[in-house]
């Protein structure tokens, strides 16, 4: 996490932010006043101790700073100690050795964190780190030819949960879904849907499984009429009618797992709008295009690519390429500044290209584009693997997982992984209420929250922020958790920097985990007849802000917060 060298916040503040700041203007004093010779550096390291012994929090600023301004580590940090526990929000600080600077907050200054989640409420964790600034977010690119497959499965569930992170961070995102519906396998998809429907043997290469029955049986019912058509006519109304039901499908699908898309993009309007042809004529125009033998290149190699690349082919037909930079220019044609592109575990020989595609274009490759590629996903179920769908035959469809362990066990198994590495999906841990089922460990932490308030209700417990004291909050299982409910705003930003949706879930299990440990040791509701006193309310108020950050973070998942269980 970056801090600008001024102090100024760069996300939603969080305990690490403040504390950047108040270390940043310590150092900037000591400069002011002689005692330090070196220019502000441009981020604070931080970190949160394992061992609560050394503080709330821990910085190797002294031992960076400290070559450059001809100190020891050791003489940077007694400097920076001084000025520092003069901070009201700081209780102490110790010097650990060679120069790390622990630190520790006020316990009031620590349970203000609370304020801040309850009065952001679901904005809690957003930032403002890429406002201003539009992505262009693909994430399915599919032929319209057949169900979803597992692979797509794992992109709709990262995908989406991509574009909220994104978003939280302040983005303009746009979702958008590349329909592959160009090319030879329309005609093979055509064919075989026509050959199901007349009774025929599915032509060879020709697309198998239940769902061409279905799609047949369902294009005949609506129009007989089809069955009349001469055979050339007929092929074609096949082909487009099956189509269009097909992608109806993969939408309904889409939108029952909760993940949904700005802007269809038709591969076929690329061609029929002159896209390919304008974007042809602005790399020519960058100097990046040449011919050779009767073809028309792309000089690629220039730009990292490990040969150039045919966007014409001496019969003047066009390539597979000429789309793929069209379409790259056609996106940052309509506004965007980044495209990210999330591609399938085949597809490693597009990073290079397309960053070249970026940079014949006159683009920076390192900003302007960014390319994901997500690995293979396995489904275990009863010891073995499961390779075969009841519907499409030889494939695991999304519907095939969803019906097996629910949307939401889907959606967050599948992000909880980063996407480069490959990953094996239990079904039958995934179908278990248990803490073995990371879903349900994270889902049963905030519903038992919500059962605690419930009671505080009832018991007449107020934990409104006006009952609200931060200084109550005094044991080391409540400043364990007010820290982590602190560090969100942080993870949020990261998880948005690196593109990496899977540490929103890794963090709200050790949240959840962090909870359990509060819960245990520090009683919420009073016993018997015991009366309520504001400590209690303090701990209910703590534990309405923790089930307000697991269910932002869930919501960052796509994946439901659940008041009981």
């Amino acid at each position: 996490m970056e801090y600008a060298s001024n102090g100024s916040l760069v996300q939603v503040s969080s305990h690490s932010e403040l504390l950047a700041r108040k270390i940043t203007s310590a150092l900037q004093g000591c400069i002011e006043r002689g005692e330090l010779d070196c220019a502000l550096p441009t981020s604070i390291p931080l970190e949160r101790p394992k061992n609560r012994d050394h503080g709330d929090y821990a910085s190797s600023i002294a031992l960076q700073v400290a070559k450059s301004a001809g100190l020891t580590p050791r003489e940077v940090a007694q400097l920076l100690k001084r000025d520092l526990e003069a901070m009201p929000e700081v209780a102490s600080v110790e010097i650990a050795g060679p120069g790390f600077i622990n630190i520790t907050l006020e316990r009031a200054s620590q349970g203000e964190v609370v304020n801040a989640i309850l009065t952001a409420g679901e904005k809690y964790g957003f930032g403002s780190a890429l406002d201003g600034v539009a992505i262009n977010l693909e994430f399915i690119s599919a032929n319209p030819t057949g169900p979803l497959h597992l692979g797509h499965t794992r992109w709709a569930a990262v995908g989406d949960a991509l574009g909220r992170v994104l978003t939280a961070a302040g983005a303009s995102v746009t979702r958008e879904f590349y329909i592959n519906d160009r090319g030879n396998q329309m005609d093979l998809f055509g064919a075989s849907v026509r050959a199901s429907a007349l009774g025929q043997p599915i032509p060879e290469n020709g697309y198998q499984g239940a769902y061409i029955g279905d799609l047949a049986k369902a294009v005949v019912e609506a129009d007989k009429s089809i069955l009349n058509l001469p055979d050339g006519e007929q092929l074609i109304e096949f082909r487009e009618r099956a189509y269009t039901a097909q992608l109806a499908d993969q939408k309904r699908v889409l939108e029952e797992f909760g993940t949904d898309f700005d802007v269809w993009f038709s591969e076929r309007s690329l061609h029929s709008s002159g896209a390919v042809e304008h974007g042809l004529e602005k790399l020519r125009s960058q100097g990046h295009v040449f011919e050779n033998e009767g073809a028309t290149w792309l000089r690629t190699t220039d730009f990292g690519d490990d040969k150039d690349r045919v966007l014409v082919k001496s019969g003047s037909e066009l390539t597979y390429f000429s789309s793929d930079t069209a379409y790259y220019i056609n996106k940052r044609e309509r506004g965007f500044d980044i495209c990210i592109y999330m591609l399938g575990a085949d597809h490693h020989g597009y990073v290079n290209r397309l960053k070249a595609i970026s940079a014949c274009a006159g683009d920076d490759p390192n900003y302007n584009i960014h390319v994901l590629i997500g690995q293979l996903v396995m489904i275990m179920e009863g010891g073995e693997e499961v390779k075969l769908s009841k519907r499409a035959g030889t494939i695991i469809t999304l519907e095939d997982l969803v019906e097996k362990v629910g949307v939401d066990a889907a959606r967050y198994t599948l992000i909880r992984y980063p996407v480069d590495s490959p990953m094996v999906l239990d079904v039958d841990v995934l179908k278990k209420r248990t803490n073995d089922n990371p879903v349900f460990y994270v889902q049963y932490a905030h519903a038992r929250i919500s059962a605690v308030l419930r009671n505080a209700d009832e018991l007449n417990i107020k934990y409104s922020l006006a009952d609200f004291d931060p200084a109550l909050l005094v044991h080391d299982r409540e400043n364990e958790l007010l820290g982590a409910l602190a560090e969100f705003p942080r993870v949020v930003a990261g998880s948005a920097e690196m593109r990496e949706p899977h540490r929103i879930a890794r963090y709200l299990e050790e949240l959840a985990g962090v909870y359990h440990g509060f819960y245990a040791d520090c009683r919420v509701l009073p016993l018997g007849d015991e009366v309520a006193t504001a400590t209690h309310s303090a701990r209910a108020n703590l534990c309405n802000a923790t089930k307000q950050v697991i269910a932002n973070g869930l919501n960052l998942l796509g994946v439901s917060a659940p008041e009981r269980m």
